[in-house]
């Protein structure tokens, strides 16, 4: 039975990366032996750095990339400053006429005010004098920011050359697994960290993402205020780079923050009995954050006006309909995003699914908003037409007041038209473009399955997938709408976040503080509806929601197929690798119609995905010529043999992947011509891969082929999975409802068994702030559904009472209510049986 206990808890061995008896190792070198990076001090900067540089691709990219910053801050304030005080606009337009002793034509010089004149505009000015002063500031703090990171960086440069022993001219060909795995090699000579005598995969995630695993769990559970319902607008999200950037910096590296340094939390943070002292003082900070934030509003509008301005009316220009394209969300990152999943790997789902995605919006094509967009563009192209054969036939034509700008007006007005016009060739079938959508996010609300081609299923899409128009206006209102949220939204959540912290926060040997749902452990966080069922012990608060920490440990594990995740989570793995392959074995054998892993991957099309590796995978090691399509593209079911796909997932094994690693330093090597990657590579060849990478015979083009197959094929791999875990997860949902409905139709004594389940829930103590306090009342929610959230209690009585609520919020718990409810007074140290639940000690 779990033990919960009311204080924060240094994680036992049960979640260490250590090995037996090395929990509390400290690792002596001789002083004349050690290293330049020998017990690197904070390895959560030097981790990030290194990952930072192999993004970035090498130190002179990085470099250059830092000086055009700069430039670039220096350029928009200096042509502002200039336009706005320098330029005579009557002569620019020509309501002022110049006098010319050599020519009669106006040039551009001639516009410009002379320097004297211009700078006594500027010095008279005195919001132009305060705009100057608070850039140069900024700027100066920006250079000086730059000069340091030269510094540090450079000392990663060499860390790369003389420890990782890769150059910086063939660091874009490696794969950040291959630096992760040299990384980890060298720590036996190295001694990087001295509290651990191996470093694991998990220990360098953990480092580089100990803030964002924080971030997407608090997404996960609900706890940040990014979703509202506006009188007009319904249910909206706004979550914006500078709303973001004030959670980070009020939560982790502000003054006054939670956390004392990179790795730990602040002690006191870390006991329960000073919880409401501690939100006390963290709503006062909000609250000055909040104030802070609005007495800077006026600059940082202007700010982001000017930056947008110069950003986007080129692209505009150029391309009108990229105002019309699509783009992730950033609340659509962080909901999408696993629990340990580096910023590449999380944008190459995202970029997978981006044509499906695109493909299922423009599903949703008003027809009446069609019948004007063609008229219009009718119009539009007619005017244009003449306009540019008059112009053909006379170019003075072009010299009259207003043709060329109605030239231009006209064409944006076409090209927006064009876009609200379907493509007449296009099928409707969400159903099938939702779940390949899928096959790549990985995450889904229940309630959109089945739902594909519903208005509201579109529209809670969009919050995930929005217009680049919507998120541009979305950044240019940031800095109005972000100080009321912070001072009206969430200074009530303070005491939510003083506890998510605390309960949620756990010490890893040789690590430091890190978020425990980043551990993802199944028996800690699972959810039994998502095949966690009999292994998890957490409550409905501890578990992680939408099956967040069964899909992160299958990514992760799928990922770093060198990893040696716990015992429990091994056992999951195992389990649910084995009932893919042996279900999808038996689809071979005519058990097609009821089989999870056939009905998560048959609706996949070849249309949005014509040669992918999901259906090559299933088709097997043989070509892509074998694969019968049926109308509109659509996989043909008995053409597809499941178990040659189950053969090609066994082959992805740890131990079979493992190989593509060469030796104590691995870069990878082309695998056997027979190898199942080798035959996708094929495939992808097919598909429109560089043809240099397959013609190529040096070392550096092979790496990168092997690297981007085996990366491919781990892709495909988690996608199936991913379907599987979904289907699996419908089936039960499904089969328990009709259960309960028989149950309701023709037993009595189900109505009975219910209400002593709801008379036993009663027994145990309710915090108003949280669900429940232990795991049996969790598990007494648990009876009637796999959805606890629409379900209440009296705070008085106890009493339960069903809520049947329209829609869930996707990630977690309800809003309705909370600003009825008030937190009762807790006890100081010495009472701590009414405070909220906490991670139970693993004994």
């Amino acid at each position: 039975m779990a033990h919960f206990d009311t204080e924060y808890q240094r994680l036992e061995a049960s979640y260490s990366d250590s090995p037996p008896g090395e929990e509390n190792l400290l690792v002596h070198v001789p002083e004349g032996s050690k290293s330049p990076w020998h017990h690197i001090e904070n390895l959560d900067l030097f981790f990030q750095r290194v990952y930072n540089l192999h993004q970035k691709n090498g130190f002179t990219c990085m470099l250059l990339g830092e000086i055009f910053e700069l430039v670039q801050l220096v350029f928009v304030v200096a042509f502002t400053v200039f336009l706005a005080n320098c330029v005579d606009y009557d002569i620019l337009f020509a309501n002022k006429f110049v006098n010319h002793t050599d020519s009669s034509k106006v040039t551009l010089p001639d516009a410009f005010l002379p320097v004297d004149v211009c700078s006594a505009r500027i010095r008279d000015n005195v919001f132009v004098i305060f705009i100057l002063i608070i850039s140069g500031v900024f700027w100066l703090h920006r250079l000086v920011k730059f000069i340091y990171n030269i510094c540090c960086y450079w000392e990663i440069r060499s860390f790369y050359i003389n420890a990782l022993k890769m150059s910086m001219t063939d660091l874009p060909y490696f794969t950040w697994q291959e630096v992760q795995a040299r990384i980890i090699e060298i720590q036996k000579e190295h001694q990087i960290c001295i509290h651990k005598k191996e470093l694991t995969e998990l220990d360098i995630y953990h480092r580089i993402l100990r803030f964002k695993n924080y971030m997407v769990a608090m997404v996960n559970k609900s706890l940040l205020p990014v979703r509202f319902h506006l009188p007009l607008l319904g249910d909206t999200v706004f979550y914006t780079r500078g709303l973001k950037y004030n959670f980070e910096l009020i939560f982790f590296w502000g003054p006054g923050s939670l956390f004392e340094n990179e790795w730990s939390l602040k002690p006191e943070y870390k006991r329960g009995g000073n919880r409401l002292e501690l939100a006390d003082r963290l709503s006062s900070r909000i609250l000055w954050i909040g104030i802070a934030n609005l007495l800077l509003c006026p600059v940082i509008l202007i700010w982001q006006i000017l930056y947008a301005f110069f950003s986007y009316t080129e692209v505009i220009k150029r391309e009108p309909g990229s105002l019309g394209a699509r783009c992730w969300s950033l609340y659509g990152r962080f909901y999408l995003r696993h629990f340990n999943e580096l910023d590449h790997e999380l944008m190459s789902r995202l970029s997978k699914g981006y044509k499906a995605s695109s493909k299922y919006m423009n599903c949703f094509m008003s027809p009446l908003l069609t019948v004007v967009a063609k008229n219009v563009a009718f119009f539009a192209g007619s005017i244009l037409a003449v306009l540019i054969a008059l112009t053909i036939y006379d170019e003075d034509v072009l010299a009259v007041e207003h043709v060329l700008s109605s030239i231009t007006l006209l064409g944006i007005c076409i090209t927006v038209c064009r876009s609200f016009i379907p493509d007449k060739h296009m099928v409707f079938c969400p159903e099938q473009l939702l779940k390949v959508i899928l096959a790549h996010i990985h995450y889904m609300p229940d309630h959109w399955q089945g739902n594909a081609h519903r208005y509201e299923t579109r529209d809670e899409f969009a919050q995930l997938f929005q217009y680049k128009a919507v998120f541009i206006l979305e950044e240019l209102l940031s800095p109005v709408i972000t100080p009321f949220i912070l001072i009206f939204c969430l200074r009530r959540k303070s005491l939510e976040i003083i506890d998510f912290f605390r309960n949620f926060t756990v010490d890893v040997v040789g690590v430091g503080d890190t978020c425990s749902f980043a551990q993802m452990d199944v028996r800690q966080h699972g959810h039994p509806a998502w095949m966690s069922a009999g292994k998890t012990e957490a409550s409905i608060y501890q578990q992680a929601e939408d099956g967040k920490t069964e899909l992160s440990l299958m990514h992760f594990a799928i990922t770093n197929p060198h990893w040696q995740p716990p015992r429990e989570s091994t056992h999951f793995i195992s389990l649910l690798k084995e009932k893919v392959h042996r279900e999808a074995a038996a689809g071979q054998q005519g058990i097609i119609a009821e089989n999870p892993a056939f009905t998560s991957t048959h609706s996949l099309q070849s249309d949005s995905e014509p040669r992918s590796l999901i259906a090559n995978l299933l088709m097997g090691p043989p070509s892509l010529a074998s694969l019968h399509l049926g109308r509109e593209g659509s996989i043909n079911p008995v053409s597809i043999g499941v178990s040659e796909g189950a053969s090609a997932l066994r082959s992805l094994s740890p131990v079979s992947t493992s190989q593509h690693l060469r030796g104590s330093y691995p870069s990878a090597r082309l695998p056997r011509p027979d190898h199942p990657a080798v035959v996708a590579g094929r495939a992808m060849t097919g598909s429109g891969t560089d043809a240099r990478t397959i013609s190529s015979g040096s070392s550096a083009w092979e790496g990168q082929l092997s690297s981007m197959v085996l990366s491919e094929y781990a892709s495909t791999e988690m996608s199936i999975h991913a379907l599987y875990m979904h289907e699996m997860h419908n089936q039960q949902s499904r089969g328990e409802v009709s259960r309960h409905t028989w149950h309701r139709q023709e037993s009595d004594e189900s109505s009975e068994s219910v209400n002593e389940d709801m008379e036993a829930a009663r027994t145990f103590p309710r915090s108003s702030t949280f669900p429940t306090t232990s795991h049996q009342a969790g598990a007494a929610q648990q009876s009637g559904s796999q959805r606890h959230y629409g379900r209440t209690s009296d705070p008085v009585s106890g009493s339960f009472r069903a809520q049947r609520t329209p829609r869930m919020p996707m990630g977690g718990w309800s809003e309705e209510n909370q600003m009825s409810r008030h937190h009762d007074p807790v006890p100081e140290e010495g009472s701590e049986d009414e405070l909220p639940p906490h991670i139970h000690k693993v004994t």
